[in-house]
């Protein structure tokens, strides 16, 4: 899979002027007729699929259903949640339980800048350059017990501020897990920032998760606990449709999701018209995850 350098980073202004040309053409979201998709298509030509998303969409297209089930309520509905002061626990399967505040995490572990895929289970795709560090890094902080085979992550409750929350859409607070070998992994991200800037709200503010290899909503936001366990945690989207989602949830464009082909998926980039691209096994982490599955029924270890 490719590397790609912070040079190559599409900068905002960029893909501002895309979209002004766009505007100055005087198309809207419907009114682009057939006759005028070579011209535009034409102009974006030299669209690259390896660079990254805008900072524009990155945080205006997601899904955090906390704040709501559309894809621009998160960040609509989330601009004024707070969090300061924020803490993180981590418990469970550990010799001693702590509790870090975000300052201390901030100031302890150094954050990079890490360009990650993230790959929809609906079908769509974005690459992120985060900042952020590794998940190993922060569960090194306490000692893990040898009973210990999982991560469990609970995202903050607060039905006042998430008002997503206050509906019974899955059954709050958000969890998710992984294995404790997948957690360990030095892709494993703790993330803190996104294009050099602080965390915004609606990306999962102040601190969340990424496993660029598994699907988007393996990845908890807003993480208030992380406890070690002995047993597989069920996920919230595990309990609310067992048949659809899996606990492993790696990319597979071999196993199809009941709603959604895996096969390919459509890149965010601002080109309306950008095709469809076949989907890679992991996500296109293959080389540094697939030994974690070595004898794995992928299909039925979805």
């Amino acid at each position: 899979m490719k590397k790609i350098k912070y040079s190559e980073i599409t900068p905002e202004v960029v893909y501002k002027k895309r979209r002004s040309f766009l505007k100055s053409l005087g198309y809207g979201l419907g009114s682009i007729s057939l006759g005028s998709f070579s011209m535009i298509n034409n102009s974006f030509a030299n669209t690259n699929l390896n660079e990254p998303t805008s900072y524009e969409d990155i945080t205006t297209y997601n899904n955090y259903y906390e704040f709501g089930t559309g894809k621009s309520d998160p960040y609509r509905k989330s601009q004024e949640f707070k969090t300061k002061p924020w803490t993180v626990r981590i418990e469970g399967e550990v010799e001693t339980p702590i509790d870090l505040s975000m300052e201390e995490i901030l100031s302890t572990f150094n954050s990079e800048e890490r360009i990650q895929r993230l790959r929809c289970v609906e079908g769509w795709s974005m690459i992120i350059p985060w900042m952020g560090f590794s998940l190993s890094e922060l569960l090194n902080k306490v000692k893990i017990k040898s009973a210990a085979k999982f991560v469990e992550f609970e995202t903050v409750y607060d039905p006042e501020q998430m008002i997503g929350q206050r509906r019974p859409v899955l059954n709050w607070p958000y969890t998710e897990g992984l294995r404790l070998d997948e957690a360990m992994h030095p892709l494993t991200t703790v993330v803190t920032g996104l294009y050099s800037k602080t965390l915004p709200n609606q990306n999962g503010a102040p601190l969340r998760i990424f496993v660029p290899w598994k699907y988007g909503f393996k990845s908890a936001k807003a993480i208030v606990k992380i406890k070690l366990t002995k047993n597989m945690p069920v996920s919230s989207w595990m309990d609310a449709s067992p048949r659809e989602y899996g606990f492993y949830s790696n990319v597979n464009p071999k196993v199809n999701h009941p709603r959604w082909s895996q096969a390919t998926e459509r890149p965010i980039n601002g080109d309306i018209f950008t095709p469809r691209i076949e989907t890679l096994m992991f996500n296109g982490y293959g080389d540094e995850v697939a030994q974690l599955y070595s004898g794995m029924d992928l299909k039925k270890y979805f």
